[in-house]
């Protein structure tokens, strides 16, 4: 509950952030509308209709009264409403993320896992070698690299925007690869220290096997750390995920928040920052219920 009633903070501090830096960003959205050759009274009657010729206080205060109704006020550039803006592409960055989450967790743990319980041997060197290179190699040069062999050279998937499940692949490798990385090294260090523990030793003692030791004790409490990275990471997914929408044209709202950036478009810029950060706080209270059900003693700690 005190995760739900912080969201007010949160949201009246990114918003007061967003406005300030927007506000000291060199241009004029009008002159952007209107262009260069736009006429002196023109401008002046533009600025007036959209109301910034007031101080920059009264805007302020406009807008928080608008963030308090649920009204994110009117794209300047699209001149629609910034909330129904921010509805049509959501979905497509929530997509997005969630495929980057999941290519990023078929990648981690397996190389985790084979890594954790092998420490210091080959299958372990091989498979952080892996990781290093997953990590290695940044967005901006790997969701080309992917478009100019698996498009352009094999023609075996769509080269940019938003279709089925071909289109979703490229992207999703391109967002979720650092992400595994990360993951695979937490899991592969948490996993050794966990089957170096006492209990394991008992348990095998007692006559379990390696294998069953692993599973029942070993990988469920490796997990706890985990969790909690992935809570983490999956909220830095939805924000990550702005340069790879950029590379292959996907429709989602990072793109949505370049675009009226480059527009000087504030009311969008600001709503666009403020879905972003108030996903990032959800996802985190969601994790912080998923750790709980893991780890039995984090509920007793809590009671």
């Amino acid at each position: 509950m005190h995760r739900i009633l912080a969201l007010a903070p949160v949201a009246l501090g990114v918003a007061t952030i967003t406005f300030a830096l927007i506000h000291l960003v060199p241009g004029d959205p009008v002159v952007a509308m209107l262009g260069e050759n736009a006429q002196p009274a023109d401008i002046a009657g533009m600025r007036h209709q959209l109301g910034l010729d007031r101080p920059l206080w009264r805007q302020y205060l406009t807008y928080l009264g608008g963030i308090a109704r649920g009204d994110l006020g009117e794209s300047l550039s699209m001149r629609q409403p910034v909330g129904r803006l921010i509805a049509e592409r959501y979905p497509a960055t929530l997509e997005l993320a969630f495929a980057g989450l999941a290519v990023a967790i078929v990648i981690a743990f397996p190389l985790g896992i084979i890594a954790g319980v092998n420490p210091g041997g080959i299958a372990d060197a091989g498979a952080m070698s892996l990781a290093i290179l997953g990590i290695s190699v940044p967005h901006l040069c790997l969701g080309p690299l992917l478009m100019i062999i698996f498009s352009l050279r094999l023609r075996w998937l769509p080269l940019t925007g938003r279709g089925g499940f071909s289109h979703l692949i490229l992207p999703a490798i391109t967002l979720g690869t650092a992400l595994a990385t990360i993951i695979a090294r937490m899991l592969r260090q948490s996993l050794a220290q966990v089957l170096a523990a006492d209990y394991i030793r008992t348990a095998r003692s007692k006559g379990l096997s390696r294998g069953a030791a692993i599973i029942r004790h070993g990988l469920r409490n490796a997990l706890t750390p985990v969790i909690t990275l992935l809570g983490l990471e999956a909220g830095g997914l939805l924000t990550g995920s702005i340069i790879t929408e950029v590379i292959f044209s996907w429709p989602g709202l990072g793109r949505l928040m370049i675009s009226a950036i480059g527009n000087r478009d504030y009311p969008l810029v600001e709503g666009c920052v403020l879905a972003f950060a108030l996903s990032y706080v959800v996802v985190n209270t969601f994790t912080d219920v998923v750790y709980g059900a893991v780890d039995p003693r984090i509920r007793l700690q809590r009671r």
